[in-house]
């Protein structure tokens, strides 16, 4: 298993070959996309180079992995929608300013997934809230994926999704979660200001 120790600025190198193995230069030994996985998901830095040409391929690797992830049975993260809108933005005169805005969405989805359990541990062990915070992942995951539409009209406008049933909620949940989604509501909102300032300019 890869280790954490590696190059000047604190990273692991990783260098691809020819043959498509994966060397951990800090570890001394061959990893593979699963070992690169369990380094992403543990905090581990690292930037992969291609063994001849020295090229930084770090985005191409991760990006095979999140294919990896894709491909295996009841791993599917990224919705089919959200796919067909990401491939959209290729080319488009916006795409300079969409890694950012996912960036920033990603980190404040986050940070509020963080706060919930931070709210759940405070509540104690053994309340069985295992089914509101299972509801409350699923609205998070809706209101994220309402943001990304939001963004939708720099780019191009696509024909309005069926509403999807809603899911019966516990009623203990209803007040937390109407909360936690005003709170990504306004958060979401700022975002969105920042950006059309950005492409005004």
């Amino acid at each position: 298993m890869a280790d954490a120790q590696g190059s000047d600025d604190g990273r692991v190198v990783i260098k691809k070959y020819a043959n498509r193995r994966l060397y951990n230069t800090a570890s001394s030994s061959y990893v593979t996309l699963e070992h690169l996985s369990d380094m992403v998901k543990k905090g581990v830095d690292f930037v992969v180079y291609d063994a001849k040409t020295n090229e930084d391929i770090t985005r191409t690797v991760l990006t095979q992995i999140i294919f990896e992830e894709e491909s295996r049975e009841g791993q599917n993260l990224l919705p089919i929608q959200f796919l067909r809108q990401l491939i959209g933005f290729y080319g488009n005169s916006m795409q300079a300013f969409l890694p950012s805005y996912l960036e920033l969405s990603l980190a404040t989805f986050a940070e509020q997934q963080e706060r919930m359990r931070a709210q759940f541990a405070s509540i104690g062990q053994g309340s069985g809230l295992g089914g509101p915070y299972e509801e409350q992942i699923r609205q998070n995951l809706a209101m994220f994926d309402r943001a990304m539409k939001m963004f939708s009209p720099f780019a191009y406008t696509r024909p309005e999704e069926p509403a999807a049933p809603k899911p019966a909620a516990a009623p203990t949940a209803a007040p937390a979660s109407d909360e936690t989604l005003d709170v990504l509501k306004k958060q979401m909102a700022e975002m969105q200001a920042q950006i059309e300032k950005l492409a005004k300019r």
